[in-house]
């Protein structure tokens, strides 16, 4: 499949704008999965512990991979702590620490996926992450719909063209316009509907941005998302973008471990679908951009948002009258 160009290719640098990627998935432990990128990749392969590894240096940085559970990896609090004790406890501690979380990490795998967690890739090269894919199913990795069990998903990251706050809110616009069109392009796995990882935006998050009246300098873009959605769990989560651009922002969700500043958007939505070989990173992208065309259309954008808000509006209103017809009827 051929990798669509987005509507801005470069960053303001004039690099070509990075995309970065993480899947989630079965069937393969993180040793298997991470030689497997070093043979594809080259780098060098390191295990910083049993359940997580590294391949460094490759040609758009390091590949991250592990078992996708905190409990199957050594605390750095306890390993690494801020005060240093070389006693002999010390390290008998910190030795039945790591042991006990690789047993942890060894009874887990087969019941926790494997995570990648891609380098920043220039849009333009996804598709080498797409003969990743083809290169883990043939080892036997298994995605979304190999079983109800798994609710994996493709996560991508985008570099956004611009930081100003203008792009910023084109683009918010933008997706909450598309985001019902992509569950039904992506047809959102039944378990990761359920499960609560990548749920949707309120409707009064979406009818407050989408006005046409809406203006926020980025201070105010920010706090009305937190007040809206004070989760990671957002198809489209931007708790690592506001992080990067308001590092002084004194909400705790910015500030939290789980959250990594970075230019970019945090796509949630995409199932991992490894059993499809038809389906791969560039495939997701190219859907992604949907998002990136209408958001640089701003007159087509302005109108598309006053169509929703109408349509909504409608909507409720038939809603309200229905259930005061039937409450005044007795039925």
């Amino acid at each position: 499949m051929t990798t669509q160009s987005p509507p801005t290719e470069r960053n303001a640098t004039g690099d070509y704008r990075r995309v970065g990627v993480e899947i989630e998935f079965a069937g393969l432990p993180p040793r298997t999965t991470a030689e497997l990128i070093h043979r594809l990749f080259g780098g060098q392969l390191e295990a910083s512990s049993p359940h997580r590894l590294w391949v460094h240096n490759t040609q758009w940085g390091d590949f991250r991979i592990e078992l996708d559970s905190q409990y199957a990896h050594p605390d750095e609090r306890i390993m690494h702590p801020s005060t240093s004790d070389d006693s002999e406890w010390e390290r008998v501690r910190k030795e039945f620490h790591g042991r006990i979380r690789e047993l942890i990490g060894d009874v887990a795998t087969g019941l926790v996926p494997t995570e990648i967690v891609c380098p920043p890739t220039p849009w333009n090269a996804l598709g080498a992450l797409d003969n990743l894919f083809h290169v883990l199913r043939e080892h036997g990795a298994k995605g979304t719909d190999a079983s109800l069990l798994y609710g994996f998903g493709l996560h991508l990251n985008p570099e956004l063209p611009s930081l100003s706050v203008d792009t910023i809110l084109a683009h918010i616009r933008a997706y909450l316009l598309l985001a019902t069109w992509l569950r039904d392009q992506i047809q959102v796995d039944i378990t990761r509907e359920v499960l609560p990882h990548a749920n949707p935006f309120p409707y009064d998050y979406s009818s407050l941005v989408l006005a046409p009246d809406y203006a926020p300098n980025l201070p105010t873009l920010i706090d009305d998302y937190l007040h809206y959605n004070p989760t990671r769990n957002r198809e489209l989560d931007l708790l690592p973008l506001f992080a990067f651009v308001a590092p002084e922002h004194p909400h705790p969700l910015l500030s939290g471990p789980l959250v990594q500043p970075r230019p970019t958007f945090h796509y949630r939505l995409p199932n991992a679908q490894l059993s499809d070989p038809c389906w791969g990173v560039v495939s997701e992208w190219n859907r992604w951009l949907a998002v990136e065309r209408l958001a640089a259309n701003p007159k087509v954008l302005k109108q598309r948002s006053i169509t929703y808000l109408a349509q909504h509006h409608a909507s409720r209103w038939a809603q309200g009258c229905k259930a005061l017809r039937r409450w005044v009827l007795g039925s």
